[in-house]
C-alpha cells in the first residue's frame, strides 16, 4: 500500500504520521509544505506579487508551492491514499490534480473552520473529511476524530521530583487575560512556573510571571521544559471545541492538565484527579488539584489516542470501532 500526507508541518507532528504508518509495512512519504521556501528573483517581482494578491487574489509563492506539491507527487506514482491536513492551504485546483493521483483522497481538519474555512472545498473532492472539532463534525458531517499522543509514553515521575508546577508556551491572542490570571495566582502562592508568551510585539498587560518571546521554540526545546513540570497548562481559543495537542501531550508525559476546554469531560480519558476544567472563578482551586496524585491511564483508553490508533482509524486499516 502506498500513503502520502501532505500538510504544513510547522511543528513536527506530522512527521509522526508517516513514520507509524511505515513501521507499519505501509510505502508512506510526506510533503511538508512548511519546508518549501521560494525567494523573489527581484524587488520588482515581490512588489508585482504585492499587487498581484491584492487586486486577482493570485499569489505567486503559493502557486510556486503548489507546483513543488505536484512534482513530489510525481516520484512515487500512484497512491491507495493521499491525506492532507489544513487543505485550506491548497486551492481547489490543485486538489482537483492531486485527486487524479490517488484511490482515496482524504482531509483532517487540526482547527475549527470558523478559522480556516473550507467551505470552497466541500463537495465534489474529498473521499472523506476528518475533524478535531466535534461541532463541525455534527454541523457538516465530517467524521470526527481527535488528535494523537505522537510520541512514546513516558515513565511516570513522582510530582516531588519535578521543580516546576505548571507549563504553558503559546502565542498571544484573546487567551491572555486568563492566563495573566492564572499566572498571577502562581505567584501569590508561590507555585513555580515556565509560561513562554510568543508574539510580534510584547503586550503592555504582561504578567510578571509569563515571559515574553519573539520566536516559537520547537519539540526538543518543548520537550526539555516538558521534563521538569508537574502540569500542562491549555487555554483554548473562542469557538474552538476540539482538543489541542497539549492534551495528548500530557497523556504521554503522564502529567496533569489544566485546561480551559470544557468538553474535555466527554472523553474516555478524562478523570478529575489528572484534569481539572479552568474557568475565571475556580483559579483558586489549581493548588489542591496540583496536590491529589496523578492516576495512569488504563492500557485500553490510553492506546485509544495515540498514533497508531489514529492511522488505523483515518487510513481504515483495519476493522474496529471509530474511535470518539
Amino acid at each position: 500500500m502506498k500513503i502520502t500526507i501532505i500538510s504544513f508541518d510547522y511543528f513536527d507532528f506530522d512527521k509522526n504520521i508517516m513514520e507509524a504508518l511505515q513501521k507499519k509495512g505501509i510505502e508512506a512519504h510526506h510533503i511538508d509544505i512548511s519546508k518549501y521556501k521560494y525567494r523573489y528573483k527581484s524587488l520588482g517581482e515581490k512588489v508585482k506579487n504585492f499587487f498581484s494578491k491584492l487586486l486577482l487574489g493570485t499569489n505567486v509563492k503559493r502557486v510556486h508551492m503548489e507546483a513543488f506539491v505536484l512534482r513530489e507527487l510525481e516520484q512515487w506514482g500512484k497512491q491507495d491514499q493521499i491525506l492532507v491536513i489544513r487543505p485550506d492551504r491548497i486551492s481547489r485546483k490543485t486538489h482537483e490534480i492531486i485527486k487524479t493521483k490517488t484511490k482515496q483522497y482524504r482531509a483532517y481538519l487540526y482547527d475549527s473552520t470558523n478559522r480556516f474555512s473550507i467551505k470552497h472545498l466541500e463537495k465534489g473532492l474529498f473521499d472523506r473529511i476528518y475533524t478535531f472539532d466535534r461541532d463541525d463534525a455534527q454541523k457538516f458531517g465530517y467524521h470526527p476524530i481527535s488528535n494523537f499522543i505522537y510520541f512514546p509514553k513516558k515513565a511516570l515521575v513522582p510530582a516531588s521530583a519535578l521543580p516546576i508546577a505548571l507549563f504553558m508556551i503559546a502565542s498571544i491572542d484573546e487567551r491572555l487575560p486568563l492566563w495573566n490570571a492564572v499566572a498571577a495566582y502562581c505567584r501569590k502562592m508561590q507555585l513555580p512556573t515556565d509560561f513562554i508568551a510568543v508574539g510580534k510585539r510584547e503586550p503592555a498587560a504582561l504578567d510578571a510571571g509569563i515571559v515574553y518571546s519573539k520566536t516559537n521554540l520547537f519539540w526538543e526545546a518543548i520537550s526539555a521544559r516538558m521534563d521538569q513540570a508537574q502540569a500542562f497548562l491549555d487555554l483554548i481559543r473562542e469557538e474552538q471545541n476540539g482538543l489541542s495537542f497539549r492534551v495528548f501531550e500530557a497523556m504521554g508525559y503522564q502529567r496533569k492538565l489544566i485546561t480551559s476546554n470544557a468538553s474535555v469531560v466527554e472523553y474516555p480519558f478524562y478523570n478529575p484527579a489528572n484534569i481539572f476544567v479552568l474557568t475565571q472563578d475556580n483559579i483558586d482551586q489549581i493548588q489542591a488539584f496540583l496536590e491529589v496524585p496523578f492516576e495512569p491511564l488504563p492500557e485500553a483508553v490510553y492506546h485509544q489516542f495515540t498514533v497508531e490508533h489514529w492511522v488505523d482509524t483515518v487510513f481504515e486499516l483495519k476493522e474496529k470501532t471509530p474511535q470518539l
